[in-house]
């Protein structure tokens, strides 16, 4: 028996999710009120990869809360998205697109402002102790 490339079993990231290809987190009218927010700058070395396809994997990601290794196929790798979005946030361009994007929807009357969500899943908690409780004279500073 042979076994060629072609048999060999398909490894990589997500290999076993769904493989539908989901419409665009970002509709065609929302990518051009941001899209020059994203001005990419001329470097040497390897192509960068355009804007878009990071910021929906990033979408996809914030929206479905899922890690980040789990980003299916179709999007950029996920430590370039990873990498996409900590260069925006640092430079405050994430927050302007964010901020462009929540105008034009509040205009439109598709915001509901009485609704609102807030997760903290990546505070740590307290475990009970309380930060203002005064340390023990007995003990030693450590």
């Amino acid at each position: 028996m042979v076994i060629t490339l072609e048999l060999w079993p398909q490894r990589g990231r997500n290999v076993t999710g769904a493989r539908t290809v989901q419409d665009s987190e970002l509709s065609e009218e929302q990518w051009h009120l941001i899209k020059d927010l994203f001005v990419e700058k001329e470097t040497g070395g390897r192509p960068r990869i355009a804007p878009r396809p990071c910021l929906e994997g990033i979408l996809w990601v914030l929206r479905s809360g899922a890690r980040w290794k789990d980003l299916p196929i179709h999007f950029p790798s996920y430590t370039t998205c990873w990498r996409r979005l900590a260069e925006w946030m640092d430079s405050g361009v994430f927050e302007e697109a964010w901020r462009r994007v929540l105008h034009r929807l509040d205009r439109k009357g598709r915001v509901d402002w009485n609704v609102a969500m807030a997760d903290a899943t990546f505070i740590p908690a307290k475990k009970g102790a309380n930060a203002l409780a005064r340390r023990n004279e007995a003990r030693a500073a450590s």
